[in-house]
Protein backbone atom coordinates (compact mmCIF):
# COMPACT_ATOMS: atom_id res chain seq x y z
CA UNK A 1 0.00 0.00 0.00
CA UNK A 2 2.85 2.39 0.88
CA UNK A 3 6.46 2.52 2.00
CA UNK A 4 5.41 2.23 5.67
CA UNK A 5 2.28 0.04 5.52
CA UNK A 6 1.41 -3.02 3.46
CA UNK A 7 -1.97 -4.67 2.98
CA UNK A 8 -2.85 -8.11 4.32
CA UNK A 9 -5.99 -10.19 4.48
CA UNK A 10 -8.42 -8.34 6.68
CA UNK A 11 -6.27 -5.29 7.34
CA UNK A 12 -2.81 -3.77 7.19
CA UNK A 13 0.61 -4.35 8.69
CA UNK A 14 3.75 -2.28 9.21
CA UNK A 15 6.77 -2.68 6.95
CA UNK A 16 10.33 -2.47 8.30
CA UNK A 17 10.36 1.21 7.43
CA UNK A 18 7.07 1.59 9.28
CA UNK A 19 8.54 0.12 12.46
CA UNK A 20 11.56 2.42 12.20
CA UNK A 21 9.33 5.46 11.69
CA UNK A 22 7.17 4.49 14.68
CA UNK A 23 10.28 4.11 16.86
CA UNK A 24 11.53 7.55 15.78
CA UNK A 25 8.14 9.07 16.60
CA UNK A 26 8.21 7.38 20.01
CA UNK A 27 11.61 8.85 20.88
CA UNK A 28 10.61 12.28 19.57
CA UNK A 29 7.45 12.32 21.69
CA UNK A 30 9.33 11.42 24.89
CA UNK A 31 11.93 14.13 24.24
CA UNK A 32 9.18 16.65 23.44
CA UNK A 33 7.40 15.72 26.66
CA UNK A 34 10.59 16.47 28.56
CA UNK A 35 11.09 19.84 26.86
CA UNK A 36 7.55 21.01 27.54
CA UNK A 37 7.84 20.16 31.23
CA UNK A 38 10.76 22.52 31.83
CA UNK A 39 9.70 25.70 33.58
CA UNK A 40 12.96 27.49 34.23
CA UNK A 41 15.82 27.90 31.80
CA UNK A 42 18.43 27.53 34.50
CA UNK A 43 17.17 24.04 35.37
CA UNK A 44 16.76 22.77 31.82
CA UNK A 45 19.72 20.43 31.75
CA UNK A 46 19.26 18.70 35.09
CA UNK A 47 15.48 18.74 35.07
CA UNK A 48 15.39 17.53 31.48
CA UNK A 49 17.54 14.51 32.24
CA UNK A 50 15.54 13.60 35.33
CA UNK A 51 12.21 14.00 33.57
CA UNK A 52 13.35 12.00 30.58
CA UNK A 53 14.40 9.12 32.82
CA UNK A 54 11.20 9.36 34.87
CA UNK A 55 8.95 9.37 31.78
CA UNK A 56 10.88 6.51 30.16
CA UNK A 57 10.61 4.43 33.34
CA UNK A 58 6.87 5.11 33.54
CA UNK A 59 6.40 4.00 29.92
CA UNK A 60 8.47 0.87 30.55
CA UNK A 61 6.50 -0.02 33.70
CA UNK A 62 3.22 0.59 31.90
CA UNK A 63 4.36 -1.64 29.05
CA UNK A 64 5.39 -4.47 31.37
CA UNK A 65 2.24 -4.32 33.48
CA UNK A 66 0.07 -4.17 30.35
CA UNK A 67 1.35 -7.66 29.55
CA UNK A 68 0.24 -8.91 32.98
CA UNK A 69 -3.40 -9.36 32.11
CA UNK A 70 -5.98 -10.17 34.77
CA UNK A 71 -8.56 -10.87 32.07
CA UNK A 72 -8.53 -10.51 28.27
CA UNK A 73 -11.70 -9.82 26.31
CA UNK A 74 -12.32 -11.74 23.07
CA UNK A 75 -12.43 -8.73 20.71
CA UNK A 76 -9.60 -6.69 22.21
CA UNK A 77 -9.09 -4.90 25.48
CA UNK A 78 -8.04 -6.36 28.81
CA UNK A 79 -7.90 -5.70 32.53
CA UNK A 80 -4.20 -5.25 33.32
CA UNK A 81 -2.10 -4.86 36.43
CA UNK A 82 -2.49 -1.06 36.86
CA UNK A 83 -0.81 -0.21 33.52
CA UNK A 84 -2.82 3.02 33.06
CA UNK A 85 -1.73 4.32 36.46
CA UNK A 86 1.92 4.77 35.44
CA UNK A 87 1.03 7.06 32.55
CA UNK A 88 -1.50 9.00 34.62
CA UNK A 89 1.15 9.41 37.31
CA UNK A 90 3.44 11.23 34.86
CA UNK A 91 0.68 13.78 34.24
CA UNK A 92 0.11 14.07 37.98
CA UNK A 93 3.82 14.79 38.53
CA UNK A 94 4.72 17.02 35.56
CA UNK A 95 1.38 18.35 34.30
CA UNK A 96 -0.95 17.60 31.39
CA UNK A 97 1.40 18.55 28.54
CA UNK A 98 4.07 16.06 29.58
CA UNK A 99 1.44 13.51 30.57
CA UNK A 100 -0.33 13.61 27.21
CA UNK A 101 2.90 13.32 25.22
CA UNK A 102 4.16 10.49 27.44
CA UNK A 103 0.84 8.71 26.98
CA UNK A 104 1.06 9.20 23.21
CA UNK A 105 4.59 7.76 23.33
CA UNK A 106 3.27 4.76 25.22
CA UNK A 107 0.56 4.37 22.60
CA UNK A 108 3.17 4.34 19.83
CA UNK A 109 5.15 1.71 21.76
CA UNK A 110 2.01 -0.42 22.12
CA UNK A 111 1.51 -0.07 18.38
CA UNK A 112 5.10 -1.17 17.68
CA UNK A 113 4.85 -4.26 19.88
CA UNK A 114 1.28 -5.33 19.12
CA UNK A 115 0.12 -3.50 16.00
CA UNK A 116 -3.49 -3.90 15.00
CA UNK A 117 -4.30 -1.94 11.85
CA UNK A 118 -7.89 -2.21 10.70
CA UNK A 119 -7.92 1.24 9.14
CA UNK A 120 -5.21 3.97 9.14
CA UNK A 121 -7.35 6.50 11.03
CA UNK A 122 -8.22 3.81 13.58
CA UNK A 123 -4.52 3.55 14.47
CA UNK A 124 -4.45 7.23 15.39
CA UNK A 125 -7.55 6.95 17.59
CA UNK A 126 -6.66 3.65 19.27
CA UNK A 127 -3.04 4.35 20.08
CA UNK A 128 -1.63 7.90 20.44
CA UNK A 129 -4.97 9.62 21.09
CA UNK A 130 -6.48 7.04 23.43
CA UNK A 131 -3.36 6.54 25.53
CA UNK A 132 -2.38 10.19 25.27
CA UNK A 133 -5.67 11.07 26.96
CA UNK A 134 -4.38 9.37 30.11
CA UNK A 135 -2.09 12.38 30.53
CA UNK A 136 -5.11 14.58 31.25
CA UNK A 137 -4.53 13.49 34.83
CA UNK A 138 -2.22 16.49 35.09
CA UNK A 139 -5.23 18.83 35.20
CA UNK A 140 -5.62 17.96 38.89
CA UNK A 141 -1.90 17.86 39.69
CA UNK A 142 -2.14 20.58 42.35
CA UNK A 143 -5.56 19.80 43.81
CA UNK A 144 -6.49 17.77 46.88
CA UNK A 145 -6.69 14.05 46.08
CA UNK A 146 -5.25 15.07 42.72
CA UNK A 147 -3.99 11.63 41.75
CA UNK A 148 -7.39 9.98 42.17
CA UNK A 149 -9.21 12.79 40.36
CA UNK A 150 -6.59 12.96 37.63
CA UNK A 151 -6.53 9.20 37.17
CA UNK A 152 -10.30 9.09 36.73
CA UNK A 153 -10.18 11.95 34.22
CA UNK A 154 -7.38 10.30 32.26
CA UNK A 155 -9.16 6.96 32.22
CA UNK A 156 -12.37 8.62 31.07
CA UNK A 157 -10.43 10.32 28.26
CA UNK A 158 -9.11 6.98 27.09
CA UNK A 159 -12.62 5.52 27.34
CA UNK A 160 -14.00 8.27 25.08
CA UNK A 161 -11.52 7.46 22.32
CA UNK A 162 -12.04 3.72 22.76
CA UNK A 163 -15.79 4.23 22.35
CA UNK A 164 -15.28 6.34 19.24
CA UNK A 165 -13.05 3.69 17.72
CA UNK A 166 -15.44 0.88 18.54
CA UNK A 167 -18.42 2.82 17.24
CA UNK A 168 -16.86 3.89 13.93
CA UNK A 169 -14.51 1.05 13.04
CA UNK A 170 -15.74 -2.05 14.88
CA UNK A 171 -19.52 -1.62 14.92
CA UNK A 172 -19.92 -4.72 12.75
CA UNK A 173 -18.86 -6.84 15.74
CA UNK A 174 -21.76 -5.61 17.87
CA UNK A 175 -23.83 -8.21 19.69
CA UNK A 176 -27.09 -9.31 18.10
CA UNK A 177 -29.75 -6.67 18.63
CA UNK A 178 -27.22 -4.05 19.72
CA UNK A 179 -26.35 -0.87 17.86
CA UNK A 180 -22.72 0.05 17.27
CA UNK A 181 -22.65 2.88 19.82
CA UNK A 182 -24.34 1.07 22.76
CA UNK A 183 -22.14 -1.94 22.09
CA UNK A 184 -18.99 0.18 22.12
CA UNK A 185 -20.06 2.00 25.30
CA UNK A 186 -20.65 -1.21 27.22
CA UNK A 187 -17.82 -3.31 25.79
CA UNK A 188 -15.07 -0.74 26.34
CA UNK A 189 -16.48 0.27 29.70
CA UNK A 190 -16.22 -3.30 30.99
CA UNK A 191 -12.44 -3.58 30.88
CA UNK A 192 -11.45 0.09 31.26
CA UNK A 193 -13.61 0.88 34.28
CA UNK A 194 -13.02 -2.51 35.89
CA UNK A 195 -9.29 -1.79 36.00
CA UNK A 196 -9.99 1.80 37.10
CA UNK A 197 -12.05 0.68 40.10
CA UNK A 198 -9.34 -1.73 41.26
CA UNK A 199 -6.63 0.91 40.82
CA UNK A 200 -8.55 3.64 42.67
CA UNK A 201 -9.07 1.29 45.62
CA UNK A 202 -5.32 0.57 45.75
CA UNK A 203 -4.12 4.18 45.44
CA UNK A 204 -6.68 5.31 48.03
CA UNK A 205 -4.98 3.20 50.71
CA UNK A 206 -3.26 5.77 52.99
CA UNK A 207 0.15 4.07 52.90
CA UNK A 208 0.11 3.83 49.10
CA UNK A 209 -1.13 7.40 48.70
CA UNK A 210 1.58 8.71 51.00
CA UNK A 211 4.29 6.78 49.16
CA UNK A 212 3.16 8.12 45.77
CA UNK A 213 3.21 11.69 47.10
CA UNK A 214 6.81 11.19 48.22
CA UNK A 215 7.70 9.93 44.75
CA UNK A 216 6.17 13.07 43.24
CA UNK A 217 8.10 15.32 45.60
CA UNK A 218 11.40 13.62 44.82
CA UNK A 219 10.67 13.75 41.07
CA UNK A 220 9.75 17.43 40.99
CA UNK A 221 11.65 19.22 43.72
CA UNK A 222 15.18 19.12 42.40
CA UNK A 223 15.60 22.50 44.08
CA UNK A 224 15.49 20.80 47.49
CA UNK A 225 18.63 18.90 46.59
CA UNK A 226 20.27 22.10 45.34
CA UNK A 227 19.23 23.98 48.46
CA UNK A 228 20.67 21.32 50.73
CA UNK A 229 23.97 21.50 48.85
CA UNK A 230 24.04 25.29 49.15
CA UNK A 231 23.34 25.10 52.88
CA UNK A 232 26.00 22.47 53.39
CA UNK A 233 28.60 24.40 51.38
CA UNK A 234 27.76 27.62 53.22
CA UNK A 235 28.10 25.83 56.54
CA UNK A 236 31.49 24.45 55.51
CA UNK A 237 32.72 27.88 54.43
CA UNK A 238 31.73 29.47 57.72
CA UNK A 239 33.26 26.58 59.66
CA UNK A 240 36.55 26.99 57.81
CA UNK A 241 36.49 30.72 58.45
CA UNK A 242 35.83 30.11 62.13
CA UNK A 243 38.77 27.72 62.36
CA UNK A 244 41.08 30.19 60.59
CA UNK A 245 39.96 33.08 62.79
CA UNK A 246 40.41 30.95 65.90
CA UNK A 247 43.95 30.10 64.82
CA UNK A 248 44.81 33.72 64.15
CA UNK A 249 43.45 34.78 67.52
CA UNK A 250 45.67 32.23 69.25
CA UNK A 251 48.73 33.57 67.45
CA UNK A 252 48.08 37.19 68.43
CA UNK A 253 50.39 38.46 71.20
CA UNK A 254 48.68 38.78 74.54
CA UNK A 255 48.79 42.17 76.27
CA UNK A 256 50.09 41.93 79.81
CA UNK A 257 48.44 44.04 82.46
Amino acid sequence: MSFFVSTTEGGYQLTTAGYVAAAVILIALIVLATVLAKKEKKEKKKMGTKQLVFCAMAVALAMVTSMLKVYSFPFGGSITLFSMLFICFVGYVYGPATGILTGASYGVLQFIIEPYIYFPLQVLVDYPLAFGALGLSGVFAESKHGLVKGYLLGVFGRYVFAVISGWIFFGEYAWDGWGALPYSLVYNGCYIFAEAVITVIIISIPAVSKALKKVKISAVNVWLFKLSNICYNTFCVYKIRAVICSGLVRKLPRIKN
